[in-house]
C-alpha cells in the first residue's frame, strides 16, 4: 500500500489546530504559512507531495 501525503494540506490542517488552541498567534500562524510556501514554491518543489 502507498502512501501519498501532500505537503500544503498538512501544513494547513497543523496550522488550523494551533489557531484553535492559541487564537492569539493567528497572525505568526499565517505569516509562517505563507513564508514556507512561498519559500517551497521558489526552491521549485511543484508537486508538494512527501513519498
Amino acid at each position: 500500500m502507498n502512501l501519498h501525503l501532500s505537503l500544503i494540506p498538512i501544513l494547513a490542517i497543523i496550522a488550523g489546530i494551533l489557531i484553535l488552541v492559541v487564537p492569539k498567534a493567528f497572525h505568526y500562524i499565517v505569516a509562517f504559512f505563507l513564508i514556507i510556501y512561498g519559500l517551497l514554491a521558489i526552491l521549485g518543489f511543484n508537486h508538494w507531495a512527501l513519498h
